[in-house]
């Protein structure tokens, strides 16, 4: 049942009188936003090419020594293309070209910053512990096929590209990483950022690959903003959200890969804490779809041996720092969602509820050094 329902917004439209339905969206969503206007000639190429469009906009308040700071984002989630028994270089082109169909929807829509689903260009194969084929698709993150083609998309349409892609790391043993490249509207590589923290639950079988990465929470100051991206799983971890905007992150990117039946509870909820706690925006973005394997593989939620991940249930959102939230893309099929922002928002909302000053860092950098001592006592205080 779940694979088919394609969103909560459609059973709301669905089911509820349009009064009701007004206020139980203010409940959900927060404000409500503006729509975007979507060009005929990107509202046509997604009905030919078969993905759900959409477009909203975060407005901040007019303001007499800073003129608006616009940029519009494309967060994109979509499902495999070829079966995962086609040949390596198949599976992976077909979806560039299918990444490369959507893009230009987005270039259409104006979008300055386009980011894609977590490892896009190839299965979600991690949950299989086989080494063959799945290692085959990784890359380096300079000058990797994948790469080079995002990098010939940004200079075709003057676009940064968020690229997660699983990559290869030649100059330091040949070790895989889990990594989104940061691709400059010139077509240069800014940067790359590795997944931070790995997942050890049911079928997420990824420390079979890769580890933990090792480089912290970058922020990339692109001609359009200043961004950073937390990885799928380090979505679960509040301090990995907070450190980007420590280091002044007003977008951050939450490429993932996540199914049903796990998480779908938890994902409309941790972007949007994420953008209220930081004062920025956040971009979450999940693979849709269910992918079949040829082998059959165990889980450590201990169900029986099986061939699929499990539905990947799309969902992909944005959320900004005033709370509010953009409607979620669908559930069961490939989709652009197109946001304005206007990033004066993220100092006007810091400015009235003042996280950032009343946040307390000194506090719990202290604390927490202490904590991570093999010699730290909780500080519980039992009752006499």
């Amino acid at each position: 049942m779940s694979a088919e329902v394609e969103n909560v917004e459609k059973l709301l439209d669905k089911y509820l009188p349009p009064a009701e339905l007004s206020e139980v969206k203010r409940l959900l969503y927060g404000k409500q936003l503006r729509s975007v206007d979507i060009p005929a000639a990107a509202a046509s190429l997604a009905e030919e090419k078969d993905f759900e469009l959409q477009g909203y906009a975060f407005d901040a308040a007019q303001e007499s020594t800073r003129a608006p700071r616009i940029v519009r984002v494309g967060a994109v989630q979509n499902k495999i293309v070829l079966p995962t028994i086609a040949p390596v270089p198949e599976q992976r082109d077909a979806l560039i070209k299918r990444i490369c169909d959507i893009a230009e929807a987005a270039a259409l829509c104006g979008v300055n910053i386009l980011c894609f689903q977590e490892a896009w260009n190839m299965p979600f194969a991690f949950c299989t512990r086989e080494k063959s084929p799945w290692c085959e698709f990784a890359e380096s993150a300079e000058d990797g096929p994948t790469v080079k083609a995002m990098q010939d998309l940004c200079k075709k349409y003057n676009m940064v590209v968020v690229c997660s892609i699983l990559e290869r790391d030649e100059a330091h043993g040949d070790i895989l990483a889990n990594t989104a490249v940061v691709i400059s509207n010139t077509g240069a590589v800014i940067g790359k950022s590795r997944k931070n923290h790995i997942p050890r639950i049911g079928d997420f079988n990824e420390s079979t690959y890769y580890m933990e990465g090792n480089t912290g929470h970058k922020v990339f100051h692109t001609q359009y903003g200043k961004i950073a991206v937390n990885i799928c799983y380090g979505r679960h971890h509040p301090l990995n959200w907070l450190m980007y905007g420590v280091n002044g992150a007003e977008i951050v990117f939450n490429p993932s890969a996540t199914v049903s039946g796990l998480s779908e509870t938890m994902w409309p909820i941790e972007a949007r804490c994420a953008a209220i706690a930081n004062t920025y925006y956040s971009v979450a973005i999940n693979r849709v779809g269910t992918e079949h394997f040829p082998n059959e593989f165990t889980s450590g939620s201990g169900q029986p041996a099986h061939k699929d991940f499990g539905h990947f249930y799309g969902s992909s959102y944005v959320a900004g720092p005033d709370g509010s939230r953009t409607p979620s893309l669908s559930r069961t099929r490939d989709g652009l969602l197109v946001t304005e922002m206007d990033l004066n928002l993220c100092r006007q909302v810091n400015d009235r509820w003042s996280f950032r000053m009343t946040q307390r860092l000194d506090m719990y950098q202290q604390e927490l050094t202490e904590a991570v001592k093999d010699d730290y006592v909780p500080k519980v205080i039992k009752e006499a």
